[in-house]
């Protein structure tokens, strides 16, 4: 049976350094991910390291709320 939520979330990763340096207006965008996580396994923020292709570097991107 099916229980009222699911273990794995779908969960959308943004860049920081982007969110930072859009104050000076240097980036056009904000380089984003989809991806999902165990809710058991990992309870917190999620934080990995991806490829921007507005930074054009391997930057950390955060979970953020939807």
């Amino acid at each position: 049976m099916a229980k009222g939520k699911d273990v794995r979330v779908t969960v959308i990763l943004e860049c920081t350094a982007c969110v930072r340096n859009r104050v000076n207006k240097k980036s056009m965008g904000i380089s984003r991910y989809i991806t999902q996580k165990n809710r058991h396994n990992t309870p917190g923020r999620l934080e990995l390291r991806k490829f921007c292709t507005f930074c054009y570097k391997h930057t950390i991107h955060s979970e953020i709320k939807k």
